[in-house]
């Protein structure tokens, strides 16, 4: 017996808002919710479903009756396939308004808050090559677009360099131009394909498990330091060697020529050595005259420009006198920590990556900051009475966590020191209202401001004040 078809087809749909993850909204004739990947608010189009749940359909706009008033021209050639700017389509000024929006919600419907003061949100002043670090893997068998799949031509090379397609962890959409990060990033991308081309150097196949090249990172500090790193599978000197020489010939301007040779299952470079082929292995980022040393396992704020005024905005938050003692947690390298170092009596930062700690405590050594301590553990397991008693009852409390939010038993001991005030950046505001719900038994939420760390995507960032009830 036939499977019957349940994706539907509706016209005449005016696409209504934008919801979570980069999803449109629009609303269905029997008052079903219906998602959209390919729409903005605006838009009236006919949608072809291909999802169904009992509260919403998924689906795709098939044909365009009237275009958003909201739209703009996409600049990127690779648009339509490639998932990492979503939000081209739509001018910024209305990209800035919908990230508001999504935050004020989540902090209304999920936290169940009131919120005093509504700072406006930031807008990058760049809203394209913004990104300091960019990864692109290799494949040799690159994603075919349905008019290659459907043409009779027979395509010889499909070697590609470029992003994953998404949900497919074995296709590759190789990328002529990126508009994420600044020159010569584009330039040290093609060559190096190019080149890798032209020498028949194997591109890496995941499924086969075999290739010589198989990723590559580039790292462009705000100072103009560039740092490069080739992950290899096969280990074959000769080779190896032959491009790592055409690069650093053909890019001069390269600070740190990096490789790794990885021939595990998964291509993460955090249990790996990486050895230093030219040049140092390291680059530096600055701001406010404090340096910070990134090497290729650091975390550092992709987007240089904006981190500076999302450290400020938390900074201002704070409202420090230089009298307090402040824990910065999830500290990473230590960034804000240092960054307010100046009008603290003491810094406390927590971490659970060794890397990132040790690299905290050889920055704060070179930018001669002498009030900082940094230490690492599972933060729900090291933030315990004890640490408290040993470094000192905090006075203000910075927290920026991972996209999944606070442990409970953090957020616990959050509600059990009654600090004066927290400051709470997140990237993602729905486990950030999650979490402030929990600590609104004894916080009340003074203010907060939305910060535009990545243009052209749904991804915000989101500063909050709380202060202790009295």
């Amino acid at each position: 017996m036939a499977r019957k078809n349940k994706n539907k087809i509706f016209e005449d749909i005016e696409v209504i808002d934008a919801g979570a993850k980069g999803k449109s909204v629009a609303k269905a004739p029997d008052g079903r919710v219906i998602f959209l990947s390919n729409a903005i608010p605006g838009d009236i189009v006919d949608v072809q479903t291909f999802k169904k749940r009992k509260a919403y359909y998924e689906g795709k706009a098939i044909n365009f009756k009237n275009y958003s008033d909201k739209r703009a021209t996409p600049v990127c050639q690779h648009f339509e396939h490639c998932g990492g700017c979503k939000w081209q389509h739509m001018k910024y000024d209305n990209q800035l308004f919908f990230k508001e929006k999504e935050v004020l919600n989540n902090l209304k419907r999920i936290g169940h808050l009131e919120v005093p003061e509504i700072i406006p949100i930031l807008g990058a002043k760049n809203q394209y090559f913004y990104r300091n670090k960019m990864e692109f893997s290799f494949s040799n068998s690159r994603w075919l677009t349905l008019e290659e799949i459907n043409s009779d031509l027979e395509i010889e090379n499909k070697n590609a360099l470029g992003f994953h397609i998404a949900g497919m962890w074995d296709k590759i959409l190789d990328i002529e131009k990126c508009y994420l990060q600044e020159d010569p990033s584009n330039a040290i991308r093609n060559s190096i394909k190019q080149f890798a081309i032209d020498n028949n150097l194997t591109f890496f196949n995941p499924r086969e498990q075999n290739g010589l090249l198989r990723t590559m990172m580039i790292r462009i500090s705000s100072n103009g330091e560039i740092m490069l790193v080739i992950q290899f599978f096969d280990d074959n000197k000769e080779k190896r060697e032959l491009l790592l020489d055409f690069i650093s010939t053909k890019f001069p301007e390269i600070t740190s020529l990096q490789y790794i040779v990885n021939q595990k299952a998964n291509d993460t470079i955090y249990d790996q050595e990486i050895v230093c082929y030219k040049g140092s292995d390291h680059i530096f980022e600055e701001m406010e005259g404090l340096k910070f040393k990134i090497n290729a396992k650091s975390f550092y704020q992709t987007n240089s420009v904006q981190a500076y005024e999302l450290y400020k905005i938390a900074r201002n938050f704070a409202n420090l006198s230089g009298n307090e003692i402040v824990y910065d947690l999830y500290t990473g390298t230590g960034t804000i920590a240092q960054f307010i170092s100046k009008q603290a009596k003491k810094v406390v930062g927590i971490e659970s990556v060794p890397e990132a700690i040790a690299d905290a405590k050889e920055n704060a050594k070179n930018n001669n900051i002498s009030n900082t301590d940094f230490f690492v553990g599972d933060m729900a397991k090291v933030f315990t009475d004890n640490f408290i008693t040993e470094n000192g009852k905090p006075d203000v409390i910075i927290t920026d966590p991972p996209r999944d939010g606070m442990h409970k038993n953090v957020v616990a001991q959050l509600l059990k020191i009654e600090a004066d005030k927290i400051v709470y950046v997140s990237c993602n505001s729905a486990t950030q209202a999650r979490d402030l719900a929990l600590l609104d038994e004894k916080y009340k939420l003074i203010k907060t401001q939305a910060v535009d760390m990545f243009p052209q995507t749904h991804h915000v960032e989101n500063v909050v004040l709380l202060e202790l009830k009295r």
